[in-house]
């Protein structure tokens, strides 16, 4: 398995894994044009020419990035699929000197195993009036809130109480 920044042949692939989820309302849909737009963001596992994972790192603010559609091919869970996706999007997040990692999720546990906590949805302005407002659940959201925080957090903490 390799795990690599995605590439604009893998589009209609990433687009049906999120759809499988997105139908049984496990995680918002994502179009094509959606995609192709933040195909930058995108990280991809791939098997034998095939994606059987995907997920983007969205920088919210400068210390806050987010993890969004993570899909694994159901034929390949519980293989690490998913983790390694997810480690490689923590370190795209500790290169660009992000602190925290949001995932906003009902697979806590799966989270939980990669070092995510669970923190407050509230206090996550940036993400709450960025993004959250235009969503169809926003008035009704049922996902959790964690946060994996990156080898900069303690240095960013110290920043921001020198201010």
């Amino acid at each position: 398995m390799e795990v690599r920044k995605a590439a604009s042949t893998d589009v209609e692939s990433m687009q049906q894994l999120i759809q499988q989820f997105a139908d049984v309302g496990l995680m918002l849909p994502r179009t094509i044009k959606s995609l192709c737009e933040h195909l930058q963001c995108f990280t991809v596992a791939v098997e034998d020419g095939q994606v059987i994972g995907v997920a983007g790192l969205h920088v919210l603010w400068k210390d806050l990035a987010e993890i969004r559609s993570l899909a694994v091919a159901p034929h390949v869970h519980g293989k690490g699929v998913g983790r390694k996706v997810v480690e490689h999007l923590i370190r795209e997040a500790e290169h660009l000197g992000i602190p925290q990692v949001l995932s906003l999720t009902y697979q806590t546990g799966f989270f939980e195993k990669l070092n995510f906590h669970v923190i407050r949805k509230e206090s996550l302005p940036h993400k709450v009036w960025k993004d959250c407002f235009y969503c169809k659940k926003f008035y009704h959201c049922d996902e959790v809130a964690m946060v994996y925080y990156t080898q900069h957090y303690e240095a960013f903490q110290a920043f921001k109480e020198a201010r």
